[in-house]
């Protein structure tokens, strides 16, 4: 009948400007206690440096009290399995990056969260690429090309690396498959102690982020011979990519982005990104990660998760082709 009809239509329409109001107001009324932003690896660490600046930042937008805990261990994959496993309300955080989010799920057999299921992408917040390093006073060699060629008069080509299954692991075997010699890994605890292994001798060679390998080249304690970026790292301008000395498409990086636990309603999500966005944009936050070795992003929800689908995809062949499982 004409009047139910317009009575249920009524009723519809009521019912969806609640929702609305409803989502509306649990995005104002949020945040109104802190939030703990997870970060799977030690303090000092690449993604403790973005972690610590984004929480900073953050401070600046109303009712934001942001505090980094810091959980390491197994690769990142103990914070990760705790953030997955948060309640879904937007105050457990995680500092994320490629190893956690996207090598992890071809490099473990059986990992302790599902990286599609279990999370919400909030923003992609920075890149990193990676420097090829070597001991000045224990190689001759001054480009990739003339490293290479070292490398395959060897007996046994070693690279040091701060971990297996990380991207500076994953980025020795494509090395050694571009140049044509196989490499033998040493993995090392942390990059702390991979970074003393190379200074020591013990190791001819590793990729280490930008970040990290910036200081160690200027003070001539490193010798940087190439970049994995398609273009010059800002902090090392003189340094020549990969592809620059013939590698063809050699190109890999690390990311560091912010999720949430699946489930967390949208509309905090929305807030989330929407703050995270500015605090990264901003000249201050914006210097001080550049100024780290980071290029800065801060991408929408859906462009981070893109990026996380793309890059399992293209880590995975690495893993493949390595044959490489973590457990």
């Amino acid at each position: 009948m004409p009047g139910n009809r317009f009575f249920t239509a009524l009723a519809l329409a009521v019912g969806a400007l609640c929702t609305l109001a409803s989502g509306g107001a649990l995005a104002q009324a949020f945040p109104n206690k802190p939030i703990r932003l997870i970060v799977g690896f030690p303090a000092g660490t690449g993604p403790d440096l973005v972690a610590r600046v984004v929480a900073q930042k953050l401070q600046d937008s109303p009712g934001f009290n942001v505090v980094v805990d810091n959980k390491p261990g197994a690769g990142g994959l103990i914070a990760a399995q705790e953030a997955a496993r948060a309640a879904p309300d937007g105050y457990t955080l995680m500092l994320g990056e490629v190893g956690q989010l996207a090598i992890a799920t071809s490099s473990y057999s059986r990992l302790p969260y599902d990286v599609q299921r279990d999370f919400a992408p909030v923003s992609h917040i920075a890149n990193t690429d990676f420097v090829l390093l070597t001991n000045p006073d224990k190689n001759p060699a001054k480009t990739a090309r003339e490293f290479a060629t070292w490398a395959k008069a060897q007996p046994k080509f070693f690279m040091g690396t701060f971990g297996a299954g990380t991207p500076g692991h994953f980025g020795a075997y494509m090395f050694g498959d571009a140049a044509g010699v196989s490499v033998e890994p040493v993995h090392y605890k942390s990059t702390g102690d991979a970074v003393g292994g190379l200074l020591g001798g013990d190791i001819p060679a590793m990729f280490a982020t930008v970040a990290l390998a910036a200081p160690n080249v200027k003070a001539g304690k490193m010798r940087a011979l190439a970049v994995s970026s398609d273009s010059r790292a800002p902090a090392l301008p003189e340094v020549p990519t990969l592809r620059e000395q013939g590698f063809g498409s050699l190109e890999f990086s690390a990311w560091f982005g912010i999720v949430a636990p699946a489930k967390t309603p949208d509309e905090i999500l929305k807030r989330l990104n929407t703050e995270v966005v500015k605090a990264v944009s901003g000249a201050e936050a914006r210097s001080k990660l550049q100024e780290m070795g980071f290029k800065v992003t801060g991408s929408s929800r859906a462009e981070f998760a893109a990026i996380i689908r793309d890059d399992t995809a293209r880590w995975g062949k690495a893993v493949a082709a390595t044959g490489f499982k973590a457990d």
